[in-house]
């Protein structure tokens, strides 16, 4: 009978320390991703970043819906990095890059500050804003490539992530072609960051070209990586001999 109790005994304290060892481990593999998550993006705990939004020209300075979506999801990641967020209108956010993380969502066409991202940081890129409607509205060129809009059925979303300035925090631009093509980079980024930090590292820059499939019927959850355009974006186009 002691023999029986000794058993049990041993056996309940072998129950306890795997429990323990498996609570552990998984503690210490829950930490090292959170910390490689917010080594991705710039947020160690209590950082401050900032959302950089853009306005529907359309309406009395409101965000279209589909950009209020990508913002919630946005906000959600910045939470679970421990960090905070503050929202700042595209029109008054006049500081440089670099200091903090910043996350700017929208086209050049209603957003100055990334209008004024891809003019500096990516000059090999386009975006036609023209307000009369053509068959290049909308468009992105990129290099010698071009990139047009076929509402509802093919549309384009850019996704980078660069790093410039004296701090060196990142700057993540999610700019569409159409406002559900923002909300269709964010959760691009949302859904794939693990796979993009081991590719390029917890501090490499990137321009992906992302193709949104079909968001009439399937919104923004049917996306395809079209190509890494790095290089070609952060290139100045070269002038053509006249």
């Amino acid at each position: 009978m002691y023999e029986d109790l000794l058993n049990i005994a041993l056996g309940v304290i072998a129950t306890g320390v795997s429990a323990s060892l498996g609570w552990i481990a998984r503690t210490a593999l829950w930490r090292r991703r959170l910390r490689r998550k917010q080594a991705f993006f710039g947020l160690p705990g209590n950082a401050e970043c900032l959302l950089v939004v853009n306005r529907d020209a359309g309406s009395d300075g409101a965000v279209r819906r589909y950009d209020v979506f990508a913002l919630l999801e946005l906000a959600a990641l910045i939470k679970d990095c421990g960090a905070h967020a503050r929202i700042v209108p595209h029109d008054v956010a006049q500081q440089g890059f670099g200091e903090r993380t910043e996350f700017c969502l929208g086209g050049p066409s209603s957003n100055r500050r990334m209008e004024a991202h891809l003019r500096t940081l990516l000059p090999g890129v386009h975006v036609n804003v023209d307000v009369d409607p053509s068959p290049e509205r909308g468009a992105f060129t990129i290099g010698s490539e071009l990139y047009p809009v076929d509402g509802g059925s093919s549309e384009y979303a850019l996704l980078a992530r660069l790093t410039a300035g004296e701090g060196a925090r990142p700057v993540f631009l999610f700019c569409g072609q159409r406002a559900i093509t923002n909300q269709a980079a964010t959760r691009y980024l949302v859904r794939h960051h693990e796979k993009l930090a081991r590719k390029y590292g917890t501090g490499g820059s990137f321009v992906l070209l992302l193709k949104v499939v079909n968001s009439e019927a399937y919104g923004p959850d049917v996306v395809e990586l079209v190509a890494d355009v790095t290089r070609t974006a952060r290139s100045a186009p070269v002038a053509e001999a006249g």
